[in-house]
């Protein structure tokens, strides 16, 4: 598997961690917060889980939990500037970032699922 995902999603949990920690302290915001770092951290745990798969199936549907779950970053990060409790400066980077991850996911499950 390519460890740049991996490494990625690692840099991306260590962010949200941080931008949640300034949600909670600075804006007093621990709800969609909380959402946030459930699913920005969940990505990278997932990937590291499917490098322990027991079968293709195991890592094609552990990788594929990654994908869902950066999906999932990418609403609370849209909300979270929809409702004006972050801006976009600091959306953005993020919300691109999550998106690059979830191409190297899309293409690592697509290659995985060709391999016989």
């Amino acid at each position: 598997m390519d460890s740049s995902v991996e490494n990625k999603s690692f840099d991306f949990a260590v962010s949200i961690v941080k931008l949640c920690r300034y949600l909670a302290d600075a804006k007093r915001e621990f709800v969609l917060s909380n959402q946030l770092l459930r699913s920005g951290t969940s990505i990278g745990a997932n990937i590291s889980e499917a490098q322990q798969a027991q079968s293709k199936a195991d890592f094609i549907a552990k990788m594929n939990i990654a994908l869902k779950e950066a999906a999932e970053s990418k609403y609370w990060i849209r909300l979270l500037e929809a409702a004006e409790i972050l801006s976009n400066s600091i959306t953005q980077p993020l919300f691109e970032e999550c998106i690059e991850i979830e191409k190297m996911l899309y293409s690592i499950i697509r290659t995985s699922k060709s391999k016989k």
